[in-house]
């Protein structure tokens, strides 16, 4: 067990996957672009919405449309993050019960850091004591580098001795975890396989939220 759990969000805590591709493909279809299927948005999240984006339209930030369509982006999925969004099964009951032990929670993500306070306001109101998305704006840069983590690990005012964890999905997790000095927890119900996982240097997993309860 540690004293503080710093957690991604999507395809981590929420499964919102569901509604990442529809605001994607509401997007290029305004935008008269080919759609996409769930399993390459799937592929194209992790590394902000401007790469997501930018994976998403032919050509990228080359494709004159391409503002454009990350702006109706980002209007549509702040309208519509709630759709089909949920967490996955376990995560309430999981950070309830780390909070009952007395830990401490904070949410990093590089989802926009207003869908990222909003999704947590929403779901996790009584666990997650702080959340950062991405706001370069503000100097702190996503991940993988270690701003967010240590601006979370800032708020949450800690101790020195104190011991921290992050709890990811993804290749930008075990990055993100390396660069703030952490260990890395990956789950394995999220947006990356185990094999996938691996060969980007994961090491340590779970197959279900209640496993990062046992001692």
């Amino acid at each position: 067990m540690y004293d503080i759990y710093i957690f991604d969000l999507d395809g981590t805590l929420l499964d919102t996957l569901g509604d990442l591709a529809a605001a994607v493909n509401f997007s290029l279809r305004q935008h008269g672009l080919p759609a996409h299927s769930v399993d390459d948005v799937r592929r194209f999240v992790g590394n902000g919405v401007r790469m997501l984006m930018i994976r998403a339209v032919p050509d990228g930030e080359r494709n004159p449309l391409f503002e454009d369509a990350l702006n109706t982006f980002r209007t549509y999925y702040l309208a519509h993050q709630l759709d089909s969004t949920r967490p996955y099964d376990g995560v309430p009951e999981m950070l309830r019960e780390l909070k009952r032990r007395g830990r401490k929670m904070a949410v990093v993500s590089n989802k926009f850091h207003t869908a990222t306070e909003e999704l947590c306001r929403y779901f996790f109101p009584d666990t997650i004591e702080v959340a950062i998305g991405e706001n370069e704006a503000a100097g702190i840069h996503k991940k993988p580098a270690p701003d967010t983590v240590k601006e979370a690990l800032r708020r949450l005012n800690i101790s020195p001795s104190s011991s921290a964890v992050y709890v990811g999905d993804s290749d930008v997790d075990i990055q993100t975890a390396a660069n703030s000095q952490l260990p890395c927890i990956s789950v394995l119900w999220g947006f990356r396989d185990r094999d996938f996982l691996i060969q980007h240097g994961a090491t340590t997993f779970i197959s279900s939220p209640s496993e990062l309860l046992e001692d």
